[in-house]
């Protein structure tokens, strides 16, 4: 096919093939009847057929179309099926045994064919690709191009518009349809720049028959159990042809550009999955990026062109926004970025830079010594928020410059300074750049010859042969243009000194770069080290996946950690976790630390304390009597007596004990579907099988479980549920009177914490309480994740039900992380367990334990945290519950305050759990920077228990997340 025969197919609008006719081809020439739904496509008309024979796809196109072109599609599928690498459909027969069908409909002439359907959707309208699936796109490329290596056929030599190798022709021919002079310009100088980045590699590209359109319209994927994708076959070989293999994995990534949300680097597990499963060449690597650069640029030509020759087709002018998409995120980066970070993807590098001849830049300083500033996430200098102060970094630096004379940052180390706090965005963290805090005036001289450019901003810039220097702070003492030779006075410092190198004369490095593009950068802005012959490269870090792996290696697994990859947190502060590479995290899920992470107050205090004493209760000092009349304080009047223990487990466990030896029985009412601790006694009154699958097949013969109170998902519903649901009590009670058993006590939430903040139905503990303690049994309220002022409204869970318990039980948040539990109970009650020997609990109430247990009562007070509880929860929850008309997987929004449960549903009438959706939702807000786990016995509810320092802009970044997660679809 000529050239001007290609121009002449890229200008053709589709077939003009009215349903009716189409049902009466597959009448008249398969034998076929069903309903019919046109499928889009660009210059081709697809009908999807539903027949009692099954499902099939009729497709035409126009007669223009060689009929050698189809037949070598058609031979592909054959070779493809028999080969069974990836599944095609197969193409049926018409009745007179013919696979191809050349008819006049109309008075135009067309092929017809028809296929079988594969079942699934195609990804297009997905604003978000995950990780896995824009690999499994890379991966299935990959496989196709191994697997079409030995296919040939006369039909696949052709001139096709798609083809990279006419891209330039095309584009130059098309580019009149633009009537935007600056987008003309644009797409003009873009594909400039990427043929001259092609043209050196042309020759060494491998040539073979590729699919050339496996993209998000053409690759059919299902959901699995797990609401997982699965790749179910590739559709639609239009575009076979015998061309360079590489430019199929362009295809697919400009394809993937569309779902990237403005970042390119989304196609690089793509790049990643083709290379491990059908090795690219590095000439392949270097010509992957202009090729998509080409190819969006062909993209939106030919999209326009479609559009104003065909204005009807509806296909082409929705894939237009696509389109446009593409090559605006194609060009939102440089060429030579792009390149390297293919290259660095897959384990390549470019070519070294040879230093050994710079000169020094410095010269007056050579020798000295520098002081090397810590400015990392880990930094001793960072303490109490201080990194959140403007200018932080560079004060630290002259601070020490004033010190020791000579200071200077660290090229690489991810800077604490420059984390977002509630941001979607990854934040630019790494510095390319070394500052150096050096003597005004200090002569500044050409490390290597070139030419001296002065710009806007102040900054020097030095382009040599294989790099350019970088300069601001140095006041020039030559003009711009100057050309210099090797050791040539540039200027001398004028302040702060920047120091950064970078390849080639027509780059532009940004100072600082996010951590995923951090590989990339390094390669074209590398460390300026030997150019200022200063050790002064971050020391490298221990990276998660490492840490994790020597983690599972000793750390008992049954400890879980949070995600499957989780990263590596060493700092918090306030309701943020970080990160080693600087990234900020919602904490959602942290109700231990209460006052937030990094509370000054909790360090001052612990090191005050540390510095004095820490021992057991048995000695006598103050705090222990101060301590527990605090708490005191706070319980319900006739509670005059503390435990203190170490753990929520072990209050609980203590708790038990308690009721055994007040009651002298053994037998305790528990209630389904929740959680108590992991000791002995405490997990056999624990009966959610999402903390312990076996929980309801492994309770003692002394532990009795009542129907969980669930107002919402429950086997009763509503707020007047409450006298249904006691008579699960009263019927364990009777068997127990029947039995003569002593009854011990009722242990319970007041809220039900477990399954994500639901209140008990009005009147339950109430009616419950009365019926326990008739039988001489003791009423436990379990406070420990509901209680001490979380939930806004109440300090306690069981205010809002109007009861008092026997014992209350409580831990998490009392400590902000230090290991702090405590009961408190009356006078008789704790000393019927006297009778069975003293208590002692090692660490509990240990004088620390006291003083920061009294500290977090201090700051709670003083920075109002209950009110903001209140507050600020209140806003929260009103937030979630606007959600639920928006979203159908929203069902139902339970808790108050800083205790909230988001619970996610298939269906409004049946309640059934969104088990698989909640994981994923949660895995996508991570990605966000929100950390979410799922709570529940079908692990179906987001448990939101975050800091109660928790602010409205935090509480509103949440929640936009998760409409957009929402939004995306799950």
């Amino acid at each position: 096919m000529s050239f001007a025969t290609l121009i002449h197919r890229a200008s053709l609008p589709s077939p003009q093939v009215s349903v009716e006719q189409a049902r009466h081809l597959l009448a008249q020439h398969y034998g076929l009847n069903g309903t019919l739904q046109a499928l889009g496509s660009q210059q081709d008309l697809n009908y999807r057929i539903d027949s009692e024979r099954g499902r099939f796809v009729l497709k035409i196109c126009r007669g223009d179309y060689a009929l050698v072109e189809l037949q070598a599609q058609h031979a592909g599928l054959k070779y493809l099926a028999e080969k069974g690498a990836v599944k095609v459909p197969r193409v049926m027969a018409a009745t007179n045994g013919a696979d191809l069908l050349t008819l006049d409909v109309g008075g135009e002439s067309v092929h017809v064919r028809l296929l079988d359907y594969i079942d699934g959707q195609p990804l297009t309208a997905l604003d978000h690709l995950g990780h896995e699936v824009v690999a499994g796109f890379g991966r299935l490329c990959g496989e196709m191009d191994l697997a079409l290596v030995g296919f040939d056929h006369p039909g696949l030599e052709r001139t096709l518009q798609w083809d990279a190798r006419h891209a330039s022709a095309l584009i130059e021919h098309l580019l009149p349809v633009i009537e935007d002079e600056r987008q003309r310009t644009l797409i003009a100088e873009v594909a400039e720049q990427a043929r001259l980045r092609l043209q050196p590699l042309v020759e060494k590209l491998p040539v073979q028959a590729i699919h050339m359109d496996i993209t998000d319209d053409n690759v059919v994927w299902q959901r699995d159990a797990r609401r997982h994708w699965q790749l179910q076959g590739v559709i639609d070989f239009g575009d076979l042809v015998r061309t360079w293999r590489i430019t199929d994995l362009s295809v697919t990534c400009a394809a993937l550009l569309h779902h990237a949300a403005g970042d390119p680097f989304v196609i690089l597990p793509a790049v990643q999955a083709y290379h491990a499963v059908n090795p690219l060449q590095h000439e392949e690597l270097l010509a992957l990026w202009p090729l998509i650069v080409a190819r969006a640029a062909v993209l939106v030509l030919s999209g326009e062109q479609q559009v104003s020759i065909d204005p009807g087709n509806t296909y082409s002018r929705d894939n237009l926004t696509h389109e446009w998409e593409i090559f605006r995120v194609a060009t939102s980066v440089p060429l030579a970025l792009m390149e390297a970070a293919i290259l660095t993807a897959v384990g390549q590098t470019l070519p070294d830079i040879d230093s050994e001849g710079f000169a020094p830049l410095l010269p007056g300083l050579v020798g000295r010594e520098f002081a090397l500033i810590d400015l990392g996430v880990l930094s001793a200098h960072f303490e109490a928020g201080n990194w959140e102060q403007p200018g932080i970094d560079q004060r630290l630096l002259s601070e020490a410059a004033a010190i020791h004379g000579l200071a200077a940052s660290r090229y690489g180390q991810y800077r604490l300074s420059r984390t977002r706090p509630d941001s979607a965005d990854e934040p630019e963290t790494f510095p390319l750049h070394v500052e150096l805090h050096v003597p005004k005036g200090s002569a500044v001289e050409a490390p290597f010859a070139g030419v001296l450019h002065l710009s806007a901003d102040g900054a020097l810039r030095l382009d040599g042969p294989q790099l350019s220097l970088r300069l601001l702070g140095v006041k020039a003492s030559l003009h711009g243009g100057a050309a210099l030779v090797k050791g040539q006075v540039l200027g001398s410092v004028d302040g702060p000194l920047i120091v950064q190198l970078i390849r080639g004369a027509q780059l532009e490095a940004p100072l600082f770069c996010t951590p995923s593009r951090a590989a990339a950068w390094q390669a074209l802005s590398p460390s300026p080290a030997a150019l200022l012959g200063l050790a002064c490269d971050a020391e490298p870090e221990l990276d998660a996946a490492t840490l994790l792996a020597r983690r599972d290696a000793s750390f008992a697994r049954t400890q879980k950690h949070y995600y499957v990859d989780p990263p590596r947190i060493e700092r918090g502060w306030r309701n943020h976790l970080i990160d080693m590479q600087g990234r900020s995290y919602l904490d959602m899920l942290n109700n231990v630390a209460v006052l937030g992470h990094g509370h000054p107050r909790m360090a001052a205090v612990a090191s005050r304390q540390w510095s004095l004493l820490n021992t057991n209760s048995r000695f006598n000092y103050a705090a222990v009597a101060e301590f527990s009349e605090r708490l005191l304080k706070l319980a319900p009047e006739g509670m005059d007596r503390v435990f203190l223990v170490n753990s929520g487990s072990e209050a609980n466990d203590l708790a038990i004990r308690l009721a055994w030896a007040a009651s002298g029985g053994r037998d305790m009412i528990s209630v389904l579907e929740a959680y108590h601790g992991w000791t002995v006694g405490a997990d056999a009154v624990s009966t959610s099988i999402a903390d312990n699958p076996k929980a309801l097949s492994s309770r003692p013969d002394w532990v009795h479980a009542v129907t969980a109170p669930n107002t919402y998902r429950g086997e009763f519903r509503g707020a007047d549920s409450a006298p249904d649901y006691v008579r699960s009590v009263e019927q364990h009670l009777a068997k127990l009177d029947e039995q003569k058993r002593q009854l011990a006590g009722f242990i319970c939430e007041p809220v039900y914490g477990n399954a994500g903040g639901i209140s008990l139905p009005p009147g339950y503990l109430k009616k419950v309480y009365e019926m326990v303690r008739a039988r001489g049994g003791v009423c436990i309220a379990d406070e420990v994740q509901v209680g001490y002022g979380r939930m806004g409204h109440f300090f306690w869970g069981f205010e809002e039900q109007g009861v008092v318990p026997d014992i209350i039980t409580m831990a998490k948040g009392m400590g902000n992380g230090q290991p702090l539990g405590a009961v408190i109970t009356r006078r008789e009650i704790a000393e019927a367990l006297e009778a069975e020997g003293y208590f002692f609990s090692s660490a509990g109430g240990s004088p620390v334990s006291c003083q920061i247990g009294m500290a977090v009562l201090d700051v709670m007070e003083e920075e109002k945290l209950w009110e903001n509880a209140q507050v600020v929860g209140a806003h929260f929850k009103a937030r979630l519950e606007a959600l639920i008309d928006q979203y159908p997987l929203v069902g139902a929004v339970h808790g108050s305050g800083f205790y909230l449960g988001v619970e996610l549903i298939r269906d409004r009438a049946t309640l059934e759990p969104a088990t698989e959706e909640t994981t994923l939702l949660c895995d996508r807000l991570r990605e966000l920077g929100i950390f979410m786990q799922p709570t529940g016995d079908y692990l179906n509810v987001l448990k939101i228990k975050p800091p109660m320092v928790t602010s409205r802009r935090s509480v509103d970044f949440f929640v936009d997340m998760l409409a957009k997660v929402l939004e995306e679809g799950l």
